[in-house]
């Protein structure tokens, strides 16, 4: 194991040996999973990592009782665990040819598969660049061609796809980042948002992060860390982001 994935392996929550959890059946974990407060389904991310051979013995059935329309983040963890360590278990469910597990719907016609493809497999970097490609097209013609968005093309964005980026962030990485996992931080914060800024990872000793070098495109990085609105466009287009109303309806 190189020392980068140990370093990622240190930081999900540990299960003791003598957890109750490590005395339940498979599906009595899964449940637990789908239906457990945040606290719980945090508490199991390394037992599952443990017991990926009994999940991948169950095949497709693992998903049976998980919404891919919800924003359970339990069947993204499922199968990172599976390319992890049951990488032809993971083949057998032959999603890598299909739209994907989650449903992400889009009312412009935006295929959301590549970007569940990078989630799954932790290449957060290439999905970042891919969620920053889709807001600009949301934007409009005009914020392709200049390359960003003015906070004030954010209004108009349809709200379905601003859901589904969020949801599929959300649901590939533990529940650690995404748009309403920013505005909850910033909300506790009472919206100060010099404070967010260090608090994400994206100012560290009251210097702004290089792009792309400098942030820390692994799941062990702050919460909140991704995706990347460009600071430089300054608070007033992350403002207008994490308060489009189908956003802060998630929040």
């Amino acid at each position: 194991m190189g020392k980068d994935r140990a370093k990622e392996r240190s930081v999900l929550p540990m299960v003791s040996a003598t957890s109750p959890s490590n005395n339940l059946s498979i599906n009595e974990l899964l449940e637990k999973l789908r239906s457990g407060s945040p606290r719980q389904k945090k508490s199991l991310i390394k037992l599952f990592e443990e017991r990926s051979g009994e999940i991948a013995a169950l095949g497709s059935e693992v998903f049976t009782d998980f919404d891919p329309q919800g924003d359970n983040w339990g069947p993204g963890w499922i199968l990172q665990v599976l390319r992890r360590h049951e990488p032809e278990a993971l083949e057998r469910l032959s999603l890598g040819n299909t739209s994907g597990w989650y449903k992400a719907p889009s009312s412009v016609g935006i295929d959301y598969w590549p970007l569940q493809k990078e989630l799954l497999n932790e290449n957060f970097e290439a999905a970042d660049h891919f969620t920053s490609a889709v807001l600009r097209k949301l934007a409009g013609t005009a914020a392709e061609n200049r390359g960003y968005v003015y906070f004030s093309e954010v209004e108009s964005m349809p709200g379905i796809d601003l859901v589904s980026l969020d949801r599929l962030w959300i649901a590939y990485s533990q529940g650690r980042f995404g748009f309403s996992v920013q505005a909850r931080i910033l909300k506790a914060l009472n919206g100060r948002y010099d404070m967010l800024w260090p608090r994400i990872g994206w100012k560290r000793e009251g210097v702004w992060t290089r792009y792309p070098s400098a942030f820390t495109w692994r799941i062990d990085a702050e919460e909140g860390h991704m995706p990347l609105v460009n600071q430089l466009r300054g608070v007033r287009l992350m403002d207008a982001i994490l308060n489009h109303p189908f956003l802060v309806n998630r929040t």
